[in-house]
C-alpha cells in the first residue's frame, strides 16, 4: 500500500481522552472519591509512536504496598528508549490508589484487587476499581504486564508467573530474561486471568518486598520490560543470542512452601536465589530462652526464591519459598551470572 493510500491510524480513548499517533499523554482516571469528597484518580500516561503496532499497558500497585513496580514505571518512562517506541504503551504505576495511599495491600474495606477482576459497575469499591481498570486499559491492550513484589514481611527473588500454555505468554516470559520463570495458571478473580479471557496476554513479574524500593529488583524489572518491548517489535531489537539453557532450564518444575515447625523467633541462615540440596539446614527457631530449637530444612533440592524477612513466627508461617528444576546446578551458574550482571548495571545503563 503506499503512502498516500495508507490509512490514518485510528485514535485511542481512555476515560473520554483521545490519544492520536505520535502524541504523549497524562490521563487521571476518576474512581469514587474518599469519605471527605477528596478525588481519587488512577494516573495513566500513555505514549504512543508514530508508526502502527501493538498495545501493551504495564501495571504496579494492583496491591497498593508493592510499590517497586511504581519506580520501574517512573524509570520506563524517563528512560531515552521511549522516543523510538512503535505502537502503544499505557503505564499505569498505581492502580490500587486507595492501598497506595494507606500503605496497605488492600483496599479500605479488606478487598484483594487481585482477587476481583473482572468486577462490576455497581459492586464493592474492589469490584468498581476492577472494572474501571478492565475497561479503560485492558480492553484498549493487547498485551500485559503486571509488576509485583512479595507480600509484607517476605522478599522475592526476582521471578515470572505465566500460563506458558499460552504461546504469547510463553513468549513474553522468556524475553524477560530472569534466571526462573515459574509455570503458573492464574488465580480466580485475578488481572491475569480475567485478561486471558478476553484475549489480552499477561504476565506477572515478582521481584523484592512490600513498602520498599530494591534498586536490583527495579533495575531488574526495567530492563525484563525493554526487553519484553523489544520482543513485540514496539522498540528496535537487539542483536542478541538465546541458549536453549537460558530459554528452557529456568523454567520451575514446580515449587514449594517450607512452614515453621512451631512458633518462635528465627534466625534464617540462607538467602534468595541459594541452591540448596535435600535436608539442607535454612534456619533455626526456638523458644525466647533459646531451650527448644526447631530447625527448618528442605524436604527436597531447589532454588530459593522467596523468604520470609521477620524473625518471629507462628506455628504454620510460610518461611522459604522453594523452585525445583531439572538441572538446579545450571539454574544456580545462571542466577550467579545475573546477579553480577545487575550488580553491575546502573539504572541508566540499563537497554
Amino acid at each position: 500500500m503506499s503512502k498516500k493510500n495508507k490509512k490514518p491510524l485510528k485514535e485511542i480513548t481512555i476515560a473520554g481522552h483521545n490519544i492520536m499517533p505520535g502524541e504523549r499523554r497524562k490521563i487521571n482516571i476518576a474512581v469514587a472519591p474518599l469519605y471527605d469528597f477528596t478525588e481519587m484518580t488512577i494516573p495513566v500516561e500513555v505514549i504512543r509512536g508514530k508508526k502502527d503496532g501493538p498495545v501493551l499497558f504495564v501495571s504496579s500497585a494492583i496491591h497498593g504496598d508493592e510499590i517497586n513496580g511504581t519506580e520501574i514505571i517512573k524509570s520506563l518512562l524517563n528512560h531515552k528508549a521511549m522516543k523510538k517506541i512503535r505502537g502503544t504503551l499505557i503505564a499505569v504505576p498505581i492502580v490500587n490508589v486507595f492501598g497506595f495511599i494507606n500503605k496497605s495491600r488492600y483496599l479500605p474495606d479488606r478487598r484483594d484487587l487481585n482477587r476481583s477482576f473482572p468486577g462490576s459497575e455497581r459492586g464493592s469499591l474492589a469490584a468498581q476499581l476492577a472494572h474501571i481498570f478492565m475497561k479503560e486499559i485492558v480492553e484498549k491492550s493487547t498485551y500485559g504486564l503486571d509488576l509485583h513484589t512479595a507480600a509484607i514481611h517476605r522478599v522475592n527473588f526476582p521471578q515470572v508467573r505465566a500460563d506458558l500454555s499460552n504461546e504469547e505468554v510463553k513468549r513474553m516470559a522468556y524475553a524477560f530474561r530472569l534466571p526462573v520463570i515459574l509455570n503458573s495458571h492464574p488465580p480466580e478473580g485475578s488481572l491475569r486471568k480475567e485478561a486471558a479471557k478476553k484475549g489480552v496476554p499477561v504476565m506477572v513479574y515478582e521481584g523484592g518486598e512490600a513498602l520498599r524500593f530494591d534498586e536490583r529488583m527495579i533495575k531488574t524489572g526495567l530492563r525484563g520490560v525493554i526487553s519484553v518491548l523489544r520482543e513485540l517489535d514496539m522498540l528496535p531489537k537487539r542483536i542478541r543470542k538465546t541458549s536453549i539453557r537460558e530459554k528452557h532450564l529456568s523454567v520451575a518444575l514446580s515449587s514449594y512452601w517450607i512452614r515453621a515447625p512451631h512458633s518462635g523467633s528465627v534466625r534464617v541462615l540462607k538467602s534468595n536465589g541459594v541452591r540448596v540440596k535435600k535436608d539442607e539446614l535454612l534456619g533455626i527457631i526456638s523458644d525466647p530462652f533459646g531451650e527448644h530449637k526447631g530447625e527448618i530444612r528442605t524436604p527436597k533440592p531447589g532454588i530459593i526464591i522467596g523468604r520470609t524477612v521477620l524473625p518471629l513466627a507462628n506455628e504454620g508461617d510460610a518461611m522459604f519459598h522453594v523452585a525445583t528444576f531439572k538441572d538446579t546446578e545450571v539454574v544456580e551458574e545462571m542466577v550467579g551470572i545475573f546477579e553480577d550482571k545487575m550488580d553491575n548495571t546502573s539504572i541508566e545503563d540499563v537497554v
